[in-house]
């Protein structure tokens, strides 16, 4: 579909666009630029590298798509503008940067998406790669854009793409070795026009002939799985032969393989059951892929999990700390309790943006020892959860930490899941994660 001797358009200039044209540039593609915005993110960096670009800002300039003959369309601008659809009636081609990638890529490549779990699940399969002596690149949604994983004479073994419907819904030709939809649930409805349109452009990751890595605990990717294509199934219930899934033995949770228990999660640094999903995603991929499962194995005892999302920071004096600082609304506090079984010393509050923290309730009486409250709204938070459980108010961040190891007792967790927003004490939610685990890592033994 895509001709390099034809004038492209390179549609928004982002990150992913920039990427898009140093990769057409560098294969001597005629190419221009065009966005919206009167000072994309990545204009002076553009104009300094590549200087006789023709750029057009401030709007999809009519001059730019009518000498245009094939369109490169960034995943952040819809295919529903006026000016692509104009384009697409004139019969242009129209694709994305993984498009673009599939034409010029040189190795077996693994592509990743779902609605959830997909950035966690790309990093660990890319880790079990390193650690079974794969020379691997990992990109595409997460990290490095994926046309700058290509390197001419320097093929790795494999690539790690996470995907996103953005990048799917214009990507054809990609033809992965192993390939997976994690799950799906409604998401990004502003864009699509339904839940099936949004279903349509996630299964776009399955074309080709490669392994299909099935979710069998979730309905609409098991009606996906393609009888005359080899698949293999994973789930959060006993596995059949040649599945993966969990297995209740003696008080104990063990991630298995058919009849074979792999690991005991006591033993992982990442806990609850979404995590535990994730990463019997990642070694049924791993698995297709032909890694060693004793080096899967290792990357995952080793896995803390993705920064500020339940990462593991450490244990002190018994105490298990986990930073949760991407945890910016209720729902996703309430997910991180439930997902973990011991006593739960929580550190929460912020900017809650409005929410209602009424949601909290159960999973806090259920799980919670005692909450630390900061910030801004947590009088809010105290009004819900007052005479459920201990209640206890600091200054910052550090005095947060102090008064949660005195209230944790050896065998609970302490976590930062602050269901708010970071921006009354801090920059973003990064800052806020880093400042708690500085101050954990302060802590005396």
């Amino acid at each position: 579909m895509f001709d390099p001797e034809r004038q492209t358009l390179v549609v928004g200039l982002g990150k992913t666009g920039l990427s898009c044209v140093r990769f057409l540039a560098s294969k001597g593609v005629p190419v221009a630029i065009v966005d919206s915005r009167d000072n994309p993110p990545a204009l002076a960096v553009l104009r300094e590298e590549l200087p006789d670009i023709a750029v057009f800002v401030g709007g999809f300039s009519e001059e730019a798509f009518a000498s245009a003959e094939q369109l490169v369309v960034s995943p952040g601008v819809s295919l529903k503008e006026s000016a692509i659809q104009m384009a697409i009636g004139r019969g242009l081609p129209v694709m994305g940067d993984i498009e673009l990638f599939a034409c010029y890529v040189n190795a077996p490549v693994i592509a990743i998406t779902g609605t959830n779990g997909k950035s966690t699940v790309t990093t660990l399969v890319g880790l079990m790669a390193s650690q079974s002596g794969k020379d691997v690149r990992v990109g595409g949604n997460l990290g490095k854009p994926a046309l700058e994983l290509l390197e001419e004479n320097n093929a790795p073994d494999l690539y790690v793409l996470e995907l996103s419907s953005f990048q799917l819904e214009s990507t054809y030709s990609l033809n992965a070795a192993v390939t997976t939809i994690l799950n799906i649930a409604p998401d990004h409805m502003d864009r699509y026009n339904s839940l099936q349109d949004y279903i349509t452009a996630k299964q776009h990751v399955f074309n080709g002939d490669g392994i299909m890595v099935i979710n069998r605990d979730d309905e609409v990717v098991v009606a996906m799985r393609d009888a005359n294509r080899n698949s293999l199934c994973f789930g959060l219930e006993e596995p059949a032969a040649g599945e993966f899934g969990l297995r209740n033995r003696h008080d104990h949770v063990w991630l298995a393989f058919g009849e074979d228990n792999l690991v005991n999660t006591d033993e992982l640094k990442i806990r609850g059951k979404h995590n535990f999903a994730n990463a019997l995603a990642a070694l049924a991929i791993g698995y297709s892929a032909g890694f060693s499962m004793d080096a899967m194995l290792t990357a995952l005892r080793r896995f803390t999990g993705l920064p500020h999302r339940m990462q593991w920071v450490g244990r002190k004096n018994n105490v298990v700390w986990f930073n949760d600082s991407k945890g910016t609304n209720p729902g996703a506090t309430v997910a991180a309790l439930n997902g973990t079984d011991e006593k739960v010393v929580l550190i929460a509050g912020g900017d809650g943006k409005g929410a209602d923290f009424m949601a909290l309730r159960e999973a806090v009486t259920g799980h919670c020892r005692a909450v630390i409250l900061i910030g801004r709204d947590a009088p809010q938070i105290e009004q819900v959860l007052s005479g459920l459980v201990t209640l206890v108010h600091a200054s910052d961040m550090h005095d947060a930490v102090l008064k949660a190891s005195k209230q944790a007792r050896p065998g609970d967790v302490v976590l930062l899941s602050p269901a708010c927003a970071s921006f009354d004490m801090f920059t973003d939610y990064q800052a806020r994660g880093d400042a708690f685990v500085k101050a954990v890592q302060g802590l005396p033994e």
